[in-house]
């Protein structure tokens, strides 16, 4: 239905900032939500954050302070600002979309993934 485009990826020093971005495309959608989870590897999946349609946001505990998300609604696109990166931040990130089909279904698309690992 719809396509999320990731990129902003990439090795970044430990205190660092990187700043990821998530397109989607499509006309006519009807967004509920904006976010992003990661997956570390040997570990659980973790949301990271999210942003509503009001622009309401909510941050894990782990990031809380040192990511920032926001939403272009004019371009369909999510951003996720990560400053003062930590190892433990070495994942890959996944942005997700909410949105409505028809009149009252709610879809969940995913974009491909992008890596981004703090390294020294």
């Amino acid at each position: 239905q719809v396509q999320l485009v990731e990129s902003g990826g990439g090795l970044v020093q430990p205190g660092g900032s990187l700043r990821l971005s998530c397109a989607a495309s499509g006309n006519m959608l009807r967004i509920h939500a904006m976010g992003w989870y990661r997956q570390a590897l040997g570990k659980q999946r973790e949301e990271v954050a999210f942003i509503t349609t009001s622009g309401s946001t909510k941050y894990a505990d782990s990031v809380k302070g040192r990511f920032t998300i926001s939403r272009d609604n004019a371009k369909n696109t999510v951003y996720l600002q990560m400053n003062s990166l930590k190892f433990e931040d070495t994942a890959v990130y996944y942005c997700y979309l909410d949105y409505f089909i028809g009149s009252d279904m709610l879809m969940r698309d995913w974009g491909q993934g992008t890596q981004v690992t703090v390294s020294s």
